[in-house]
């Protein structure tokens, strides 16, 4: 467990760090427009490899998927530090995603497999969750000070000792655990057609607003179709699927997995464009961006622990999800409308209402689909309820990402000055970097414009953008309670699972 939780502490320390140095990474690397690409093309990554090595891990035994996935993870962080430019950043960031996808789909799945009975199950992870929680509590301030003191790089390099230490413990303590009976072939088929699926719904998203040939876009939007359509009928027809339909259907588990969509993207829609908002539109550093961010990943923690206090004690628990939803709502509709005069204190304490909310959803997700699903499909559900999040993140990431580029853009088009000076502000790393923004305003002054008033207004409009993109992340968690309706109801009192295993 020691082990498993240096691994979570790893992963979740790479998701918190990143989110409050990308304005700087950008403001170095140039590249705005890669921006979004730096959180989904690691979210693309690791939605492909979740459900491939969730299945590997239920005919082999996991721990050696651990170990593999620990070494990538790890080799791959340092590939990012190394980054001189952002398509070199956005390629290591997809393949640590790799690693990343096999250790979400392989490590949660362990903890039910040594620990079948329910009510022990939720004690042991508390020390998942504590994991996690120190993850997040360390994650934004740590990100934030690197930053600034030491360098961007710095936030990937952190994660070299993490992983040599969670290789240690992993290799020496994780029993070899794998269910009795012949492994299947793996479905590759269908692993191909998801890949193709995800990958051109990112590009379509991802291009559809830069105008890019008609006839590119069409094949996209084609390559999309005939990926679903021939996912749809291959995992029909196929003996072993990858991704088993009847799940989809499945009265416990299609509302589960809904929800799970619908967090994601509205997670890393918070998670990634807070700070953009704090740091390009308030003007903040990126310590104090990540000060502000912290009480909300602080918070995940908190939840999922009052959370595990009393989900096995309330009548119908799914109703917690229920209450997370709404909790989050609130803090994202409140980022809606603070601004750079908006207290600090006020903010932090909306960031903690969210992550209050996030802690009941984000365990609660994972638990019941455990509890629905059938024991020789817990790893195949495990890794669904992980990978629909991810693709939640990655679609709501560049869903949000677009909206927001183009009412920035919208907003410096409608200031009135020169063509000349539109073209710098059209870019928002202007307001990221300090040095361009100097420049800006020395040779502005020079032709007579106040060059700050135009930065000033340019903030203004991309503090706007931020705003409507959050009001919409409230708006579809409000939606999510109709799917907690559709939840039916589980029971976690004293339930106890048989499993098979064999021990290597």
């Amino acid at each position: 467990m020691l082990g498993l939780c240096f691994v979570l502490l790893m992963v979740a320390l790479d998701q918190t760090v990143v989110g409050t140095a990308m304005p700087t990474v950008v403001a170095e690397l140039h590249g705005f427009d890669l921006y979004a690409w730096v959180g989904t093309a690691y979210l693309l990554t690791s939605v492909i490899t979740v459900p491939i090595f969730g299945k590997l891990g239920d005919d082999h035994g996991r721990k050696p998927f651990v170990l593999t996935a620990i070494i990538l993870f790890t080799v791959a962080s340092m590939l990012c530090g190394l980054a001189q430019n952002m398509l070199e950043l956005v390629l290591a960031r997809a393949l640590q995603g790799v690693g990343g996808g096999m250790l979400v789909a392989t490590t949660f799945a362990c903890v039910p497999d040594m620990f079948p009975e329910t009510a022990q199950r939720l004690r042991w992870q508390v020390m998942l969750t504590a994991a996690f929680g120190l993850a997040n509590a360390v994650g934004p301030t740590l990100g934030g000070f690197l930053t600034e003191y030491l360098g961007w790089r710095w936030v990937f390099f952190v994660n070299l000792p993490v992983g040599l230490a969670s290789l240690w413990f992993v290799w020496s303590y994780l029993p070899a655990m794998r269910r009795a009976g012949t492994a299947s072939k793996l479905d590759w088929q269908g692993g191909l057609l998801i890949a193709t699926l995800l990958g051109s719904m990112q590009l379509l998203v991802e291009w559809l607003p830069l105008h890019k040939p008609l006839w590119l876009m069409a094949c996209l939007g084609l390559s999309s179709l005939a990926a679903l359509a021939g996912l749809l009928w291959w995992e029909r027809r196929c003996s072993n699927p990858l991704l088993p339909l009847d799940m989809l259907s499945h009265r416990s588990l299609a509302p589960l997995f809904g929800l799970s969509l619908l967090l994601g993207g509205g997670m890393f829609a918070v998670m990634y464009y807070a700070p953009l908002m704090f740091q390009g539109g308030f003007g903040l550093s990126p310590n104090q961006a990540g000060l502000l961010v912290t009480p909300l990943v602080v918070c995940i923690t908190l939840g999922s622990i009052l959370n595990g206090r009393i989900v096995t004690r309330v009548r119908r628990p799914t109703l917690l999800l229920g209450l997370g939803l709404l909790l989050f709502a609130f803090t994202a509709g409140s980022l809606g409308w603070v601004n750079d005069a908006t207290g600090h204190g006020l903010v932090a304490m909306l960031m903690a209402v969210g992550g209050l909310g996030l802690g009941l959803l984000l365990p609660n997700l994972t638990i019941f689909v455990q509890q629905s699903a059938p024991r020789e499909q817990l790893g195949v559900a495990t890794a669904m309820i992980q990978s629909t999040r991810m693709i939640g993140g990655m679609l709501g990431t560049a869903l949000v990402g677009v909206f927001v580029t183009h009412r920035y853009v919208a907003g410096v088009n409608a200031l009135s000055t020169e063509p000349q000076w539109l073209a710098w502000l059209r870019d928002p790393q202007i307001l990221l970097s300090p040095d361009t923004a100097a420049r800006f305003e020395q040779l502005t002054t020079a032709a007579g414009i106040n060059g700050g008033a135009l930065l000033g207004a340019s903030r203004l409009a991309l503090v706007d953008a931020i705003h409507l993109s959050q009001w919409l992340v409230a708006a579809l968690a409000v939606f999510g309670l109709l799917l907690v309706r559709r939840v039916p109801h589980v029971e976690l009192r004293d339930v106890k699972t048989k499993t098979a295993v064999i021990h290597d």
